[in-house]
């Protein structure tokens, strides 16, 4: 029978060939971008004065401010442009929204002899105008530098004020304790925030005096009525077909699965399922890992319900003062964690496949405890070091050893090397115990590189090495790489790597059907999760057309390993039923586990959140935890916990060992069901938020009077909370029970 396109495309070798088609296209557009960067982003201002000549402040005091807003890990308290944690205020809506308030009382008083409230609606009228003149017309932010209107330089004085009070004093209201930053750090943290408001205010150049195309540099976010700054038609028209597109896509890719993918394997292709009698030297060195990296994942959960409690309540103290452990520092921390035990985990389960690949040991088996000794250095030096950092213990090494303030990136530059280096070490061990192996394949060779992708890509985080960059935007750019990157392109590869691996291995999916649906996988991965970073640079001076770009295809990624799942999962039953046993059915069922959240949270709640329209008002909202949260634990998280899990039974089986799935069923779904729960108050929380934004302006968002109305939805938490923090603790125990105090059977 003659060969359609549509059957070259979806055969094994044209999704291979395509596979690589789309990743050397989409990431020469992504270079290609980054090269042209310099022209987009906004600049810097070598000084910013009145137009009486009193210069307010310079170049080098905005990068001094931006160090000190680092240092001092305010990204973890509140957000500048919209990124970073939401107990605190937006610094760049609040400048913005005080400069406004404070021209209309100036200008009302100039124009009229009233102040603001005192303004008739005609009057109010015609002072509106007045204020967007001085934005837009008489603010431009250029290199060359920025001259103020009298007027705004007496609202910049104020915007100082207020600032420097609140962060040198503290804002019980809003859970800062404040008694750490110095008045002179504050005057200068001022400035780097007053330059984002410009950023947020002022018009790109280029776009002024025309009708429908004027906008900001950070492209008209946030909603600000008092100058009529709202988004535009553009990014409604662009929801409207990427949602379209989005449903058309969905329709095609479950099509060309079922028609090209699935068909029903014959059981004589099935491999038979793994079976251990016993584990290599340096196997056994792993079992160390497994209780540090559940540990890690507790204390994590801990940390969780602490902020949890103070978002609900900012002024009362939960167990500890927050003099102590102040909400910025305990929240960069329990991110951080949630890097860390996932990337160990993942470490973890490369060791332990790589012999089974190989039919051999390392050379060298004590390179694991050193690599162990090196990662525990690296996660207990890091933690203090960002407790110090923030509470401005290592005021002259904080980038070295404490915190760099940056959202998700927040390690200290010899942690990250420490880190960096560790990564790197691992994947040396694999690689050269595998590179020549008989039964390597393509879904290890997935596994192996996708991870040295993660290693690299962490090096874009960390440019210039030996300072911090200047441009908040630029700087931001890199983040994101990083981030995003990590999370929609090299986390997804070594998902899909794992899952059609470990489904292989344990006899549910056929080598043949499993490799195809992960090329498939990764051909959607490189299409969608490349470019789909432009959704992240909205806010932050990059031109409108990141906007769409980045909006739609990062919801198809997790499709086609969902799927797949379902399939494997029939399989498993019809074996259940035929009396077969599965030995590994506890990481099988955190795999599954695995894909469903991921195209739960990465797909459904991702896509709640990416069209332009929800975006621009859901930005820097609870709107997005969602999707973080159940994304982080289901697509990455549970790979992690299979592969202890993984590690434990491969070790009971060794040593014949009694094995009973009962508390890891309880833990399982205690924690899957609270992170699904967990989505609940934060969805409608952050629909209340975004629905204030839209019709009041994103400034009042961002107050605790915009919570209250959900007041009870904060206090809900308590249950999600309770049951992930039981399947951590019943996953802990369980772990280090089976692994350290297993019986024999009898």
């Amino acid at each position: 029978m003659k060969q359609t396109l549509l059957d070259k495309f979806m055969s094994k070798k044209g999704l291979y060939t395509s596979f690589w088609f789309i990743a050397i296209f989409m990431v020469a557009i992504l270079i290609y971008f980054t090269a042209n960067l310099q022209k987009e982003v906004p600049p810097i201002a070598k000084e910013v004065k009145s137009v009486s000549g009193e210069v307010l402040y310079t170049y080098n005091d905005v990068v001094e401010g931006k160090g000190y807003f680092q240092e001092f890990d305010l990204m973890d308290w509140g957000t500048l442009l919209g990124m970073g944690a939401y107990m605190g205020p937006d610094f760049t809506t609040e400048f913005f929204h005080h400069r406004a308030e404070y021209l209309y009382d100036f200008y009302g008083k100039e124009m009229y002899g009233k102040s603001a409230k005192e303004l008739n609606k005609v009057e109010t009228g015609a002072v509106k105008e007045r204020v967007k003149q001085d934005f837009h017309q008489q603010t431009k932010l250029l290199e060359a530098g920025v001259t103020y209107t009298d007027a705004s330089a007496a609202a910049y004085h104020n915007n100082v004020k207020k600032l420097v009070k609140m962060l040198v004093e503290g804002d019980p209201e809003r859970g800062f304790a404040g008694g750490v930053i110095k008045k002179e750090e504050a005057v200068k943290i001022a400035a780097f925030v007053d330059w984002s408001q410009m950023v947020a205010s002022s018009l790109r150049p280029g776009t002024e005096g025309k009708v429908g195309e004027e906008r900001s540099w950070s492209n008209n976010w946030p909603k600000e009525p008092l100058v009529d700054q709202d988004t535009g038609y553009n990014n409604h028209i662009v929801s409207l077909w990427e949602f379209l597109l989005l449903w058309t896509l969905t329709i095609l890719v479950i099509f060309l699965s079922y028609e090209y993918l699935f068909k029903k394997d014959r059981a004589e292709d099935l491999a038979p399922a793994l079976k251990v009698d016993k584990l290599f030297k340096s196997q056994k060195k792993l079992l160390k890992y497994i209780p540090i990296v559940a540990l890690l994942f507790v204390v994590q959960m801990f940390l969780g319900a602490y902020i949890a409690h103070l978002y609900a309540d900012p002024t009362q103290d939960f167990v500890f003062s927050q003099h102590i452990l102040p909400f910025n520092v305990i929240r960069s921390i329990h991110t951080q964690l949630a890097i860390l035990w996932v990337a160990v985990g993942w470490l973890v389960g490369g060791l332990l496949i790589a012999p089974w690949v190989a039919g051999k040991d390392h050379k060298f088996p004590w390179l694991i405890d050193v690599l162990w000794v090196a990662l525990v250095v690296v996660a207990v030096g890091s933690i203090i070091g960002l407790y110090l950092g923030a509470t401005g213990h290592l005021r002259d090494t904080w980038f070295w050893l404490g915190n760099e303030g940056r959202e998700l990136l927040n390690l200290g530059r010899v942690w990250d090397i420490g880190l960096v280096v560790g990564l790197v070490f691992w994947f040396l061990l694999i690689i050269t115990l595998i590179r020549k192996s008989a039964t390597n394949n393509p879904l290890v060779g997935t596994i192996i590189w996708s991870a040295f992708g993660i290693a690299t890509l962490y090096i874009a985080g960390m440019m210039p090495v030996h300072k911090i960059m200047p441009n908040f935007t630029v700087d931001d750019y890199y983040r994101w790489w990083v981030i995003h990157l990590w999370v929609e392109l090299t986390f997804e590869l070594f998902a899909a790597g794992v899952i059609a691996f470990m489904t292989v291995s344990l006899g549910l999916i056929s080598q043949k059907t499993a490799e195809k649906v992960m090329f498939f996988e990764l051909f959607l991965i490189m299409m969608s999760g490349t470019l789909g970073v432009g959704h992240h640079y909205f806010w932050q001076g990059l031109d409108e057309y990141w906007i769409a770009i980045g909006g739609i295809f990062s919801a198809l990624e997790p499709l086609p390993l969902a799927l797949m799942i379902v399939e494997a999962w029939k399989n498993q039953r019809e074996q259940k039923a035929e009396g077969k046993t599965n030995q590994f059915s506890t990481p099988f069922m955190f795999i599954a586990g695995s894909a469903v959240l991921n195209w739960i949270g990465a797909g459904f709640f991702g896509m709640v959140i990416n069209t332009p329209t929800i975006s621009y008002y859901s930005h820097g909202t609870y709107l997005i935890m969602p999707h973080g949260h159940v994304a982080l634990l289901g697509a990455f998280g549970y790979i992690s916990i299979a592969f202890l899990y993984m590690t434990s039974r491969a070790n009971a089986m060794a040593n014949g060992w009694v094995w009973n799935d009962k508390w890891s069923k309880i833990g399982f779904w205690s924690l899957t069901i609270g992170v699904l729960l967990f989505a609940l108050p934060t969805l409608m929380i952050g629909l209340e938020q975004t629905k204030v934004a839209a019709e009041m302006g994103y400034y009042y968002t961002r107050t605790r009077e915009a919570l209250e109305i959900v007041q009870g939805w904060m206090w809900f938490r308590i249950l999600p909370d309770s049951l992930m923090l039981i399947g951590g603790i019943t996953i802990f125990i369980d772990l280090f029970t089976k692994t350290f105090m297993g019986k024999k059977a009898a």
